[in-house]
């Protein structure tokens, strides 16, 4: 049975070019840039076509940040809770879907331990169910954020961060990468100096990364993102 809202014609257009930023940038767009991109008078507009979308339940707004638009995961839903400890070679492909279901199944990285990789099996605290059509680009992992760096781009806090394994990225977008022991989500820019990681809150500042930095390694980009809400 399809139980998905239904929505006017302006209305997937809007839903349409939020999916379309969040795989080209990692964020969804601002009223402003929703309001120049279909020739809206103003953001008030957008701002009315937005609250008609979260009304409908597809989105979710959040308060307090310009660009706080989140794609809702009405499916979003744990596949085992305590995942069990199994040889890397008898482990199910997570790219599987489930029986019936058009759906991914995706690892949750928690806390990364400087050396290993992102998707190695101690990483992984569990799996979830989500819709394709949450993402423009197809997600290889879940990462929980940690902190409120990127704030100001609608990420939070114990959000999960959709991301699609690359190790080239453009400036602007949206990025999982490693620095040593750390695993950080900020916005890539390239400079003649070397990388700038952009946080997206006044607060925090940029990490200049030198061209010759032996520990920093480009681990995805951000293609969608979730809030994680107790499961049903």
């Amino acid at each position: 049975m399809n139980d998905k809202p239904k929505l006017t014609p302006r209305q997937q257009e809007i839903f349409e070019l939020i999916q379309r930023a969040i795989a080209r940038t990692g964020a969804p767009p601002t009223r402003a840039e929703i309001a120049a991109e279909l020739g809206f008078r103003s953001a008030n507009a957008a701002e009315e076509h937005l609250q008609a979308l979260a009304r409908k339940g597809v989105i979710e707004l959040l308060g307090g940040t310009s660009r706080g638009i989140r794609l809702k995961a009405g499916t979003l839903r744990t596949v085992n809770e305590t995942r069990k400890k199994v040889p890397a070679a008898d482990a199910m492909p997570f790219s599987m879907t489930l029986p019936g279901l058009e759906q991914l199944v995706l690892p949750l990285v928690g806390r990364v331990a400087a050396g290993h990789p992102i998707l190695a099996q101690e990483h992984i605290e569990q799996s979830y169910a989500v819709e394709p059509s949450l993402f423009a680009k197809r997600p290889d992992y879940l990462l929980r954020v940690r902190g409120m760096s990127m704030k100001d781009a609608g990420i939070l806090d114990g959000d999960l961060l959709a991301v699609a394994r690359a190790r080239e990225a453009r400036n602007g977008q949206i990025v999982v990468a490693r620095l040593g022991d750390e695993v950080t989500v900020k916005r890539f820019k390239r400079t003649p100096q070397g990388i700038e990681l952009l946080p997206e809150n006044p607060d925090f500042e940029p990490i200049l990364v030198s061209p010759d930095h032996p520990d920093f390694e480009l681990e995805g980009l951000a293609v969608g993102l979730i809030r994680n809400q107790p499961l049903m």
